[in-house]
C-alpha cells in the first residue's frame, strides 16, 4: 500500500485551544449566501495546498474566473501541506480565515462543529450541486448541512504489477471473487520466486481512510457511529493487526522497519514505484503517478473480499473539498468561485485530474477526451466497483488518528504489542482524544 503523508496533528491542539472561544461567536455558519452579488469591487482570498503544478492550474483557473467576472479580485494564498493546517487553524482564530478554503475530510467537523465554516444550502443562488452523485456529497454534510462540496472522487483499490507477476510467473487473480488469503497466498509465491529480492505485499496500517476502514466495513463494522463515539469491535481491529504482522513474519510483505520508511517516504520511493513489491493498496487515482515513477504495466484490481464481506468496504472518498468560511464578507461571491471551480468546464479543462477525478458526474464526461489512458482507467475503476454509503465525518477530535495508528501499528509490527492488546490501547486513546473535544 501507499499512504497517504501522515497529517501532522500540532495543529489541533492550537484549534481546539484558541479557536473554541473566537468561534463561540461564530454561529452555526448560517450567513445568508443567497444575497446579491455586488457590483463594486470585491476581493475574496483563496487557500490550498499542493504542488508546484497544482500552483499553475489553479492560478489558470484564478485569471479565467476574474475575466468572467472582472469586479471579483481573487487572491491566491498556497502552502505545503505541512504547514497548511498550523496556518488555516491561526487565521480562522484570528477571525481573518481565507473565504475559500480547500478542505480535508479529517478536519470538516473540527471547524464546521466549532461554526467556522458556511452553510453551503444557504448558498443554493450561486452555488449548484445538481449533477453531483448524492453519496458523494454526503460525505461534506453535518447533522445534514452541506460544509463542504467534493472536488474530485477517489476509492480504495488493489494496484498490482503485471510485469512483475508475468516475470515470476504468477496467475494474476480474478478481482471478482479473490479474498485476503488469496491476496497473501500470491504475494508468498511472488516472495518465493523473487527470492526476496521482491515481495509479494507492500504493507499498509497507517491511514484510518483507506485500509482500516475498508476492513472494519467488510466486516460489517464501522470505525465510528453516528454519534461520533468510536464503535470498531476490538476483534475486528485485533484481526487487522494480526493479518500485517503475518505479512511481515511470513516475508510475504517488507520487515518492519522497510515498511515504516517507506510510509513516511514519498510515492516515488514506495514499493510500487521502485518495483520492489507486486501488490499494494493506493487510491485508484495514484495509478499515474504510480505507472510514470515504476515505468512498468500497472493495473488497478477491485480489494479483496468484497465478494464475500458484509457489506461493501469500498465507498467514495473525496481527495479534497472546497468550503466557504462563515465569516466571509463576501459570501455569495465566494460560493460563486467555488460553483466555477466545481461546475464550469472552463474551469474543468484546465484542472482535469489534478485534485483527482472529478466527483461532478457532468465535469467527468466532459474531459474523459482529454485524459490519460492510465486516468481513464481511474475513472473507468469507479463505475465498476459497488460501493456503499461513504463513512461517518471524522469527529470532532480525532483528527488526529493518523498518528495514533501509526504508533499502534509500529508497535505491533516489532512485537512490542500483541494485536489484541493494540486493539484496546488504539480505541481507548482515539475516544479520550473525542471526548476531550466534546
Amino acid at each position: 500500500m501507499r499512504f497517504v503523508k501522515s497529517r501532522r496533528v500540532a495543529w489541533t491542539t492550537l484549534l481546539a485551544v484558541t479557536l473554541g472561544a473566537a468561534l463561540a461567536a461564530c454561529g452555526g455558519g448560517g450567513s445568508d449566501a443567497g444575497q446579491e452579488l455586488s457590483k463594486e469591487p470585491v476581493t475574496l482570498r483563496f487557500t490550498w495546498w499542493g504542488s508546484d503544478a497544482r500552483h499553475k492550474r489553479t492560478q489558470q483557473v484564478i485569471e479565467l474566473f476574474q475575466k468572467k467576472y472582472p469586479n471579483i479580485t481573487v487572491k491566491g494564498e498556497f502552502k505545503e501541506w505541512n504547514g497548511y493546517w498550523d496556518s488555516l487553524a491561526t487565521t480562522v482564530a484570528a477571525n481573518d480565515a481565507p473565504d475559500i478554503i480547500q478542505m480535508d475530510e479529517l478536519y470538516i467537523a473540527s471547524y464546521a462543529e466549532r461554526g467556522a465554516l458556511l452553510d453551503l444550502g444557504t448558498a443554493k443562488k450561486h452555488l449548484e450541486t445538481n449533477d453531483f452523485d448524492p453519496a458523494a456529497l454526503q460525505t461534506g454534510q453535518i447533522d445534514g448541512k452541506q460544509y463542504a462540496i467534493p472536488v474530485g472522487l477517489s476509492s480504495y483499490s488493489m494496484v498490482v504489477n503485471e510485469d512483475l507477476l508475468k516475470e515470476y510467473g504468477v496467475a494474476m487473480p480474478d478481482d471478482n471473487t479473490w479474498t485476503w488469503q488469496d491476496l497473501k497466498a500470491a504475494g508468498a509465491q511472488v516472495s518465493k520466486a523473487s527470492g526476496g529480492k521482491v515481495t509479494g505485499v507492500q504493507s499498509w496500517g497507517f491511514n484510518d481512510a483507506g485500509g482500516l476502514n475498508i476492513w472494519a466495513r467488510q466486516a460489517g463494522a464501522s470505525l465510528y457511529d453516528d454519534k461520533g463515539n468510536v464503535s470498531i469491535p476490538p476483534s475486528v481491529l485485533a484481526n487487522y493487526w494480526t493479518y500485517l504482522a503475518d505479512l511481515a513474519k511470513e516475508g510475504i510483505a517488507p520487515p518492519p522497519s522497510v515498511t515504516i520508511e517507506r510510509a513516511s517516504a514519498g510515492l516515488d520511493q514506495s514499493g510500487t514505484a521502485t518495483n520492489t513489491s507486486a501488490f499494494a493498496t493506493w487510491w485508484n487515482t495514484q495509478l499515474t503517478s504510480l505507472t510514470a515513477a515504476s515505468g512498468k504495466k500497472l493495473k488497478l484490481l477491485k480489494l479483496p473480499g468484497e465478494a464475500q464481506a458484509k457489506s461493501p468496504g469500498a465507498y467514495y472518498k473525496p481527495s479534497m473539498y472546497w468550503s466557504v468560511s462563515s465569516r466571509s464578507k463576501h459570501p455569495a461571491e465566494a460560493a460563486l468561485f467555488v460553483n466555477y471551480l466545481a461546475n464550469s468546464e472552463e474551469a474543468a479543462n484546465v484542472l482535469l485530474t489534478d485534485r483527482g477525478v472529478p466527483a461532478n458526474k457532468k465535469i467527468r464526461t466532459a474531459i474523459a477526451g482529454q485524459l490519460k489512458e492510465t486516468d481513464k482507467a481511474a475513472a473507468g475503476y469507479l463505475d465498476a466497483i459497488k460501493v456503499g454509503p461513504a463513512p461517518r465525518v471524522t469527529p470532532k477530535g480525532a483528527s488526529g488518528i493518523e498518528a495514533i495508528l501509526k504508533r499502534h501499528t509500529e508497535q505491533v509490527l516489532f512485537g512490542r504489542l500483541t494485536p489484541d492488546a493494540a486493539a484496546a490501547s488504539f480505541i481507548k486513546e482515539l475516544q479520550s482524544e473525542i471526548d476531550a473535544a466534546k
